[in-house]
């Protein structure tokens, strides 16, 4: 409710910037151009993660690693580490924060574990994890057109050191800080059968069908759409209370919306011209670990995805645009509002009666940014 609020403050905001001439419906059309197709992947995918969760996909997913692990905590552990990862790739980090969170700890109880080590690697991967696809991340949907539309996997390939670089650190930053937590032996939970098999086979058909059509160069939207409007099909045969008006995230699209009219229309009074003057314009690497650390700081101030839309413009080179994802993405670790992911997940855990001692999960997004960040921006230098 709060996210939709401030979007349509937002919204209120850009339409003041338009009547007072700031922005032209030229403007406006290109920028809806730019957008709806991001903005439709972001319903499309939502929809997809909700109705495959109703289905029951990602509890039997995280069942099953708990039952592989055979009792031991530490491959319990990093059976969450490679589902939190490949939830991130492949169908964003958002849908990681609010679809695996629960998922996680649900199992940790199960098995008699403490939630926070499980529930910190889940949005830790969401937020740092997120860098090696297009599909991972919003921002780096918006970064493939000041890429020149590559393919998902020349994006990979540009990303794949920074990527890498940034989910090794807040794995080996939880497994240190909770190695005592980690080691050890769990009774396994016993299996759980799907209530409908039809539509979980469906679903878990549908997804595994999505994730090698998000990386196969068609719009991401096209594949989204598709596989969104196949589970709808199955959910209304097969159980149609599970459909309503809330499966459309709208309070994220109208924050989306808000932010880039508002980002647009500062651009239009120079906001880039301000903005570089603070981040510097080089590719050494001084200077992309200076772009990195501003764009780090700016997504803390306010939001990743503000701070990407405002720093676009001052990337000017495809490594720049790099260092101003690692910055947003990976360094957004430290505010709770610096992440929509991190509110999802935020609020996933307070819905479930699991305490978030902010000031211990602070501290350790900081910790985990300071490192992760200036690595991440060496690995990219080093590999160009």
């Amino acid at each position: 409710m709060r996210t939709a609020v401030l979007g349509a403050v937002l919204l209120v905001v850009g339409v003041v910037a338009v009547v007072a001439g700031v922005l032209t419906g030229e403007d406006l059309l290109v920028l809806l151009e730019r957008v709806a197709p991001v903005l439709g992947f972001v319903v499309a995918l939502t929809v997809v993660a909700e109705l495959a969760s109703e289905a029951g996909l990602f509890s039997w997913l995280a069942s099953a690693a708990a039952r592989a692990a055979r009792g031991r905590v530490v491959v319990l552990w990093a059976a969450v580490v490679a589902l939190a990862l490949v939830c991130t790739v492949f169908l964003s980090l958002d849908t990681t924060a609010v679809l695996l969170t629960p998922v996680v700890v649900l199992v940790a109880r199960a098995v008699g574990l403490p939630p926070l080590p499980f529930a910190l690697t889940t949005v830790w991967l969401a937020n740092a994890g997120s860098m090696l696809l297009p599909v991972s991340n919003l921002t780096n949907l918006l970064a493939l057109r000041a890429l020149g539309d590559p393919s998902p996997f020349a994006f990979a390939a540009l990303v794949a050191p920074a990527a890498v670089v940034s989910a090794v650190v807040p794995v080996a930053a939880v497994g240190l800080r909770y190695r005592r937590e980690l080691s050890g032996r769990f009774t396994p939970p016993a299996p759980d059968a799907p209530e409908d098999r039809v539509l979980f086979t469906t679903a878990a058909i549908a997804v595994a069908l999505l994730v090698p059509a998000l990386v196969s160069g068609v719009e991401v939207w096209i594949p989204a759409t598709a596989a969104a409007v196949v589970l709808v099909v199955a959910t209304a045969l097969r159980r149609p209370a599970v459909l309503r008006v809330g499966l459309v995230p709208w309070g994220t699209i109208l924050f989306a919306s808000g932010l880039f009219v508002v980002v647009e229309a500062a651009h239009s009074l120079g906001l880039a011209d301000a903005l570089a003057v603070v981040v510097g314009q080089g590719e050494s690497l001084p200077e992309l670990l200076r772009l990195a650390a501003g764009s780090a700081v700016a997504a803390n101030a306010v939001n990743n995805l503000p701070a990407y839309l405002a720093l676009e413009p001052v990337a000017g080179s495809p490594l720049r645009l790099v260092a101003v994802l690692v910055g947003v993405n990976v360094g957004c670790l430290v505010a709770p509002w610096a992440s929509l992911a991190t509110l999802l997940w935020h609020s996933r855990l307070t819905s479930m009666g699991v305490e978030v001692p902010w000031g211990k999960v602070v501290l350790g997004g900081l910790g985990v940014a300071v490192v992760a960040v200036p690595l991440a921006v060496v690995a990219t230098a080093l590999a160009a």
